[in-house]
């Protein structure tokens, strides 16, 4: 998982993290269809319901508060169902984490989904600077976003610590 900062001492109040979880099984943004006769593009209407249900979730964690601002650090976890066809064995192991999902939607589908958090968590997804996207197993599936201001935002020590550290890399 990805180190988003906590609200210990020496952290900014404004670092504490934003989340957000949507029950119900994860989807990807689902390409744009066109229609033929007029050529105008549209969005397939299970990812418009997704993407409303996930702006909602996140219009009532958010509570009325602005949008984040500079730099933001996001951890996506899809939790997916265990398929009913699959043995006990195979889906405990599935349940443990000894076993991860490969199956679609793929990983960078799922994290499109943040378009629907523009406006609401942030001004907009263009602030994210570190994204982790985790797929899991779940007897409760779910979608969980998590966002707080990035490291370098938190730390007390600014942006040119944050170059510094990517330089030395």
């Amino acid at each position: 998982m990805t180190d988003i900062p906590s609200t210990g001492a020496g952290h900014n109040s404004n670092c504490a993290p934003i989340i957000i979880e949507l029950a119900g099984e994860p989807r990807g943004k689902g390409r744009p269809r066109f229609v033929r006769r007029t050529g105008n593009a549209y969005t397939p209407a299970s990812t418009a319901s997704f993407e409303a249900c996930l702006r909602h979730a996140a219009a009532l964690t958010m509570a009325g508060r602005p949008p984040l601002e500079g730099a933001l650090a996001v951890q996506v976890s899809a939790y997916f169902t265990v398929p009913q066809s699959w043995p006990a064995k195979k889906k405990a192991a599935a349940l443990a984490g000894a076993i991860r999902p490969t199956k679609r939607p793929d990983a960078d589908n799922i994290c499109k989904m943040l378009d629907g958090l523009n406006g609401i968590v942030f001004r907009d997804d263009a602030q994210v600077v570190t994204a982790t996207i985790e797929k899991f197993y779940s007897d409760r599936p779910r979608l969980t976003v998590e966002v707080a201001q990035s490291f370098a935002a938190c730390s007390g020590k600014g942006e040119a610590t944050a170059i510094r550290r990517h330089n030395e890399q």
